[in-house]
């Protein structure tokens, strides 16, 4: 439980840990959630108390950020974490205040937005998305550790992350994620059952452009088992209509059946994101983020952009070299098409 200071009970220091038998010998690193009491947030954080991000030997710090109406939900969220007794989890420390969610912090998670709303036009939700991400570019600007990793998972996540990153050029531009991952791993599942494999057999699966309904599901360079997802499957009717529509619409229909946006599967992509980055990307694999266009692709630069992406655990890249169908070169066009609109209708949000 978050006391009258926001730092949770389970804080303790690291020389009490180490004199009373605990595990963590390391130096804690501090980890921001944004929109922590949300159900995307309240899936996430106790993966990430239990080490899943960074391993059951790294003591974290855990900065968690709700708007003042939330804080009651946060704190009993804080209360969980103390009566769970992590042994990575150093301190917990629940506010309202950005340049408190941000201080030190190496990875940020933020999962805050305003969800467009029926009658809202797209340049009012980015309008009221952009004086959120805005200032929390500019905390993570000043408040973050110099090594700071953003992933944006609050949509729509694409735009917000550039409205973010360009309020942070301190920042450099290739520690700023959004998030594809829910969508390669949505299409992955897909494309195993109709072939009647495992979601682990299936590799080399990217999701290209906008986490919208524009999105690429790119099954054209996609294997299974090691083979060419389209000759195992064979039926290209089905990969061009159900199974494109059908990743790109799987918002929706979670939505339709459960009442709610995905939470359990966001927060898991959320850790597989990260993960992708800070880990060595198997060899002849890649994962999907979106990340700052250099032009690859003939992609509009600044733009973040969903790709293909491998890294070598200290540094990452854009996969280049892929070759497309007209029908993908099609969709990945209409997708780099709609994220120029929404940057164009953000321009006020991006200095």
């Amino acid at each position: 439980m978050a006391n009258a200071t926001g730092r949770s009970a389970v804080a303790v220091s690291l020389e009490a840990m180490s004199e009373h038998g605990g595990r963590a010998t390391q130096r804690p690193v501090t980890v921001t959630v944004t929109g922590a009491a949300g159900s995307i947030g309240y899936a996430l954080i106790f993966r990430l108390a239990a080490g899943e991000l960074l391993g059951a030997e790294q003591p974290i710090v855990l900065r968690l950020l709700e708007i003042e109406s939330a804080m009651p939900a946060l704190e009993g969220i804080g209360m969980e974490l103390d009566d769970c007794a992590f042994p990575t989890l150093a301190e917990v420390e629940t506010t309202a205040r950005v340049e408190v969610a941000f201080e030190g912090s190496s990875y940020a998670f933020l999962l805050g937005s305003v969800p467009r709303q029926p009658g809202m036009e797209r340049r009012d939700l980015l309008g009221v998305n952009g004086g959120i991400f805005r200032p929390q570019g500019r905390a993570i600007a000043e408040h973050a550790a110099s090594d700071v990793r953003v992933l944006v998972v609050g949509n729509p996540c694409n735009t917000n992350c550039l409205i973010a990153r360009t309020s942070a050029p301190e920042v450099p531009p290739e520690r700023w994620f959004a998030m594809t991952r829910l969508d390669e791993n949505r299409a992955k599942t897909r494309l195993a059952r109709r072939a009647g494999r495992r979601a682990a057999a299936v590799t080399r699966l990217a999701v290209w452009g906008n986490h919208s309904t524009t999105q690429f599901p790119d099954y054209e360079n996609a294997l299974i088992d090691g083979e060419s997802a389209q000759k195992v499957i064979d039926d290209e009717e089905w990969l061009q209509g159900p199974f494109v529509r059908g990743i790109q619409e799987r918002g929706a229909t979670v939505i339709a059946a459960r009442g709610g946006s995905s939470a359990g599967s966001a927060a898991n992509a959320a850790i597989d994101s990260f993960r992708s980055v800070i880990g060595a990307t198997p060899s002849g694999d890649w994962s999907s983020l979106a990340v700052v266009s250099r032009g690859e692709y003939g992609i509009p630069e600044g733009l973040q952009f969903g790709f293909p992406v491998h890294s070598d655990g200290s540094t990452w890249r854009v996969v280049e070299g892929l070759e497309h169908s007209a029908f993908a070169t099609a969709c990945i066009a209409a997708s780099a098409a709609e994220l120029t609109e929404e940057r164009d209708e953000a321009r006020s949000f991006l200095s």
